[in-house]
């Protein structure tokens, strides 16, 4: 059985997709974007500043799946410009508890809309 995530403490896109789908005991969470879910305007402007909210944002979605980012055992994180890794490994190491979960960093020429990083993450729900 497939039940898919909607929560008003993360943000949610207009365009066609759930912020994140269950599948058993795994929760595989949409892309995350450093918006507010409120105001939906984007929050930062430095790379440190927009993977914190995002983070925010998939904390929000992975407590509505009802685990936590102690249980992701996959990130996957987009990049607009991979001179940003640094900055971002270091909110990365605040923000994720270690051991750390398997991870692949991609750099894009582009994201849907004026922002330097999206994050998705795969979690194990105990």
């Amino acid at each position: 059985m497939v039940r898919h995530i909607s929560t008003d403490a993360g943000y949610d896109s207009d365009f066609p997709f759930s912020q994140g789908v269950i599948h058993g005991d795994t929760v595989y969470t949409a892309g995350q974007i450093p918006k507010d879910p409120e105001t939906r305007e984007v929050v930062g402007e430095t790379i440190a500043e927009q993977t914190h909210r995002t983070f925010d944002n998939l904390r929000a979605v992975l407590e509505a799946a009802g685990t936590s980012f102690e249980n992701v055992v996959k990130t996957t994180a987009f990049l607009t410009d991979m001179d940003d890794i640094e900055e971002f490994n270091r909110v990365y190491r605040d923000r994720m508890p270690e051991p750390y979960p398997g991870r692949s960093t991609v750099e894009v020429a582009a994201l849907a809309i004026d922002i330097t990083v999206e994050i998705e993450m795969i979690a194990a729900i105990e």
